[in-house]
């Protein structure tokens, strides 16, 4: 009996496997948040570092290898998380997105009669009646829905223009199992928002609101149809990009069909030199078509990874573009708003000239940084970054003595840790489409240098921007007058300090702090293994009793001790 028939037939067992779904979520999360405090923080605490760090990539990789198991036996959503962790090349350690890499393609397919039984009664008729042909095998199997190849009939084809078509049929039950998901991810950022050193980089509530938003707008196809004709009329003149037709009369909010544009997958290096390509002249390309969903048309792709996008040889010998980039899966498209693409177009202008200062500045206005926060040990980060490893493709990075990288990373962690950091709407699906970019591009030319496509494309806009070159300059003016005018005062204080010995070197905010962080480290401590073992036998109990009882009378101990450390601190 398939899926969808045993749902209809049996709601109490439907509702009996959600319930079972959302308890095995929370207590994978409460699990490896226990076991991160214990080695990340607690050995730490009482000497034992050496035990944490000697023990963390195998750590790492065994939290990976079990959401991957966790992810590919609970689809949905899990899927969609384990690609954004794998995206993370930038922050994530290779333990992690390694092991996930194998989500971006590897999910059991749905049998085609529980296919067929939902585009039929979407449809509203047999699915011969409506197609010539149609393939029982899928071609792509996702997260939240398959795709099978068919093709129209006669009538429909001349009136369309469109012969070979591909069917993209949801996962039957996929929205139940999504609000099931959202709702465990929501209970995990509430943990999280309690976790002081997280609620001060983020609002995890929000961060997981905007991760519901979008996959909900995924699972509407009729919202992806209009996003992938949209993405059309923006590349409607761009002979390097070509976008599938939609057949509306044939698609709901549940069915889509679309033109079928498969061709050479961007990564597949040995197709594309069958065809004559070379796949390094392809890596600049994609890169400056990403760049300007980001920066000039302000709509792009959201998940770029090498499934989503095809490259296409040209088969009209005098086409201005022997090949072209054909993205499909519109699903998950992001917006940015003009103001927010200002920041971002200060933000490459300043990478693109190593300007550590206004990158920062940038940063500032893209609104990733908290108007308040004392930038002074970013930019000097930033600075000492770019002198260093600028202009580095990743083949050279590789060559760098991982050491100074360990120092380095030390370095400007604790400065990015020391800054309230938050997230602007968006923020996140522009970090993912970065990342796989970035991620791309190195797998098509393993010596391909961002830079390169950075600065052409920097330069061009600031030549677009020229005509505000008048504005800035009296800004500028501005600003030196100000500082004109107050540098004697700024001198007169530097002198006084520097007379009575009160002059520091090193951050005078960090001295002041040493006593205040050396306390409510203890409490902490205690306040997170309390709430860890609090919420872990709250959430066992259901399933284990007596092991859910014990966990939580032993969180009176961290308690107590967190109690008793906060008056000796005192």
């Amino acid at each position: 009996m398939t899926s969808v028939h045993r749902e209809r037939a049996d709601p109490k067992a439907r509702a009996g496997d959600h319930r079972a779904r959302y308890r095995r979520i929370l207590r994978f999360a409460a699990w490896h948040l226990v076991v991160t405090w214990w080695f990340e923080l607690f050995l730490p605490r009482i000497g034992l570092v050496r035990i944490s760090e000697r023990t963390r990539a195998k750590r790492m990789r065994r939290f990976a290898q079990r959401f991957h198991v966790l992810a590919v036996s609970l689809g949905g959503l899990m899927i969609k998380v384990g690609q954004f962790l794998s995206s993370r090349l930038d922050v994530l350690p290779p333990e992690i997105t390694k092991e996930l890499e194998g989500l971006q393609d590897e999910v059991p397919p749905v049998p085609f009669a529980a296919i067929r039984t939902l585009a039929e009664t979407e449809l509203g008729a047999p699915l011969e009646r409506l197609f010539a042909s149609i393939e029982e095998t899928p071609i792509a199997a996702a997260s939240l829905g398959q795709a099978h190849r068919a093709k129209l009939r006669p009538d429909d084809a001349a009136a369309t223009g469109l012969e070979s078509v591909v069917i993209k049929v949801q996962r039957p039950g996929i929205d139940a199992i999504v609000d099931v998901d959202l709702a465990a991810l929501r209970k995990v950022g509430g943990w999280l928002s309690h976790i002081r050193l997280v609620s001060d980089r983020a609002d995890m509530r929000a961060l997981v609101e905007e991760f519901a938003q979008t996959s909900l707008e995924e699972i509407d196809y009729l919202n992806e149809g209009a996003n992938a004709e949209r993405f059309g009329v923006d590349f409607a003149h761009d002979g390097r990009v070509d976008v599938p037709g939609v057949v509306w009369e044939q698609s709901t909010r549940r069915v889509l069909t679309l033109e079928d544009v498969t061709a050479i997958k961007i990564t597949d290096a040995k197709a594309l030199l069958a065809a004559g390509i070379d796949p390094v002249e392809v890596a600049p390309v994609f890169a400056s078509v990403m760049f300007d969903q980001l920066f000039t048309t302000g709509f792009f792709h959201a998940d770029p990874h090498p499934g989503n996008i095809f490259v296409t040889p040209s088969t009209d010998p005098s086409a201005e573009h022997p090949w072209k980039l054909t993205f499909i899966d519109f699903g998950m498209m992001g917006e940015i708003p003009p103001s927010t693409r200002s920041g971002l177009r200060k933000l490459l202008i300043a990478a693109a000239s190593r300007d550590g200062k206004g990158l920062v500045a940038a940063i500032r206005n893209v609104g990733v940084l908290v108007p308040s926060a004392d930038t002074v040990e970013l930019e000097r980060a930033m600075t000492h970054l770019f002198a260093r490893f600028g202009g580095m493709g990743f083949a050279e990075l590789r060559e760098v003595d991982p050491r100074e990288f360990r120092e380095f990373a030390v370095e400007f962690g604790d400065v990015v840790r020391s800054l309230p950091f938050q997230f602007p709407e968006n923020f996140l699906l522009i970090i993912r489409a970065m990342s796989l970019t970035s991620g791309v591009c190195s797998s098509l030319d393993d010596r391909f240098n961002l830079w390169d496509s950075v600065e052409p494309y920097a330069a061009q806009l600031l030549r677009e921007e020229r005509g505000n070159i008048l504005q800035d300059a009296a800004q500028q003016a501005l600003d030196a007058a100000g500082m004109a005018l107050g540098l004697p005062k700024r001198l007169d204080g530097l002198l006084t300090r520097l007379e009575d010995g009160s002059l520091a070197v090193a951050n005078p905010r960090l001295e002041r702090q040493l006593g205040r962080l050396e306390r409510t480290a203890r409490r902490s401590a205690s306040a997170l293994l309390f709430g860890a073992l609090l919420i872990s036998g709250s959430v066992v109990r259901a399933d284990d009793m007596v092991l859910g009882n014990v966990l939580m009378i032993a969180s009176v101990l961290p308690l107590l001790h967190g109690l008793w450390a906060g008056r000796s601190g005192l």
